[in-house]
């Protein structure tokens, strides 16, 4: 009843009722999702500076993998939420099987690769002695959590294209509880560090899917998983292709110009990388909300463009932009006062030196962080009419031009030593946010790039 409610609010409801019912969970489900890592980053942060250091180093190749599936998945969602707009059920079930077909396919065969390649790829970052191990033993075994980690994000794909984000939230909730209770055990009490905090992720995962695959496979949900006699469709798997190649290359190369960003920011030593891996986490943190609204404009996007209602498309997301941005400015301020800032950082650290790194970083973070409202929010526009080579060129100049182009000239011309990490960041954010600005007005979006079987 729930997911019909919320299609017809999505179709022909208040739209800020429709905004508010599906941002505000995924806000709480993103709060969850970044409570992992933040749960890691604290009780490393009490092992010590080189463990959280190699965490910092070897995250974004992980998070290489994982963006270039989830934009396959990312995909489905988006021609799952045009099949529910239109009504067409039977497409949308059919599109659930393919989308889950694929994505378990590539993480078992990506997260075996990566885990025997793992020594080769940390070793290229630049890690050396203890934070070369740290980052070999986190990163194999963290890896193995793929398949897991692709049944859950396909439950909130499906759910949250039919209008559904409370489930997922419920979801991740509990994975979040379970990965906060074996962390503390796992790391300190058994004395596994590292190996202690990527056993405790995976872990945490396993009843999730299992939970997941179960709730996707009931039959008394209008779109549900159904393998029986379940064979691949061309025309679907073109269509993912079409849409979600795009998006998968797009997300993979932003994180392999991350995993750049802290090969540059190891130049600086264990302690700027200690602090710059701080800094994203809390950032991560800021931009829940602005992560919501633009997973929560593709849906009622996607859905109303499916039904052909390209005005209020519009309207859902100009209003949803609008709304996050006004918030992130005020949230900014606030959050960019160094004395409101400095207990933050401590959470995480008790190294002065990280601490004050750390402080500096979030106050030039926070104040510009209002450009994340338009650059997500444009981004789910995009997303939700399939034009995702637009978003697949935004997201590789965000980091491999305006990032590096930036951080060359502050380095090398300006001589803003580490602080050129922080500030590339935030200018070619509001670069990227601005080129976005321009296309809505250029109205490229308005032409639904989604061709339904």
């Amino acid at each position: 009843m729930a997911r019909k409610y919320n299609r017809e609010q999505i179709l022909s409801g208040n739209m800020l009722t429709a905004i508010l019912t599906l941002a505000i969970p995924v806000i709480f489900n993103s709060l969850i999702q970044t409570m992992y890592n933040l749960t890691d980053t604290y009780w490393l942060g009490k092992i010590g500076t080189e463990h959280m250091a190699a965490i910092t180093l070897v995250s974004p190749i992980q998070s290489i993998v994982m963006n270039f599936g989830m934009g396959i998945t990312s995909a489905g969602a988006i021609l799952i939420s045009q099949y529910v707009g239109a009504r067409d059920y039977k497409n949308a079930k059919a599109m659930t099987n393919q989308l889950f077909a694929c994505s378990m396919i590539f993480s078992i065969v990506c997260g075996v690769i990566c885990c025997l390649l793992t020594p080769a790829m940390v070793h290229a970052l630049g890690a050396e002695g203890n934070v070369f191990t740290y980052g070999r033993i986190y990163l194999q075994i963290v890896i193995l959590d793929m398949p897991f980690l692709f049944m859950i994000n396909l439950f909130t794909a499906v759910n949250q294209a039919q209008g559904d984000t409370v489930k997922p939230l419920i979801l991740n909730a509990c994975g979040v509880v379970f990965n906060m209770i074996l962390d503390p055990i796992f790391m300190v009490v058994l004395d596994w560090g590292v190996a202690g905090a990527a056993l405790a992720t995976l872990t945490a995962k396993v009843p999730c899917a299992m939970v997941a695959f179960w709730s996707l496979t009931r039959k008394a949900h209008s779109v549900h998983l159904n393998m029986k006699g379940f064979k691949f469709e061309r025309n679907k798997l073109k269509e993912i292709i079409r849409i979600g190649l795009p998006t998968a290359i797009g997300n993979s190369t932003m994180q392999f110009g991350f995993v750049l960003m802290s090969k540059s920011v190891l130049a600086y030593g264990s302690t700027a990388v200690a602090a710059y891996g701080i800094g994203n986490r809390v950032n991560g943190l800021i931009s829940t909300a602005s992560n919501a609204m633009g997973s929560a404009t593709a849906t009622i996007v996607g859905q109303n463009m499916g039904a052909g209602q390209v005005e209020r498309a519009d309207k859902g997301y100009r209003m949803a932009r609008n709304m996050i941005v006004v918030f992130l400015a005020i949230g900014g301020v606030i959050l960019s006062r160094p004395a409101i800032a400095r207990p933050i950082v401590s959470i995480f650290s008790s190294d002065e030196e990280v601490i004050q790194l750390g402080i500096e970083y979030l106050v030039v973070l926070a104040i510009y962080c209002w450009t994340n409202g338009i650059y997500n929010t444009t981004m789910g526009l995009l997303h939700g009419t399939g034009h995702t080579m637009i978003t697949m060129a935004i997201d590789a100049s965000r980091l491999w031009v305006f990032r590096f182009i930036t951080l060359f000239i502050c380095q090398s011309v300006l001589d803003m030593g580490v602080a050129s990490i922080w500030y590339c960041v935030v200018i070619s954010n509001a670069l990227s946010s601005l080129v976005l600005f321009i296309l809505y007005h250029l109205k490229v979006w308005q032409k639904n790039n989604i061709q339904l079987a």
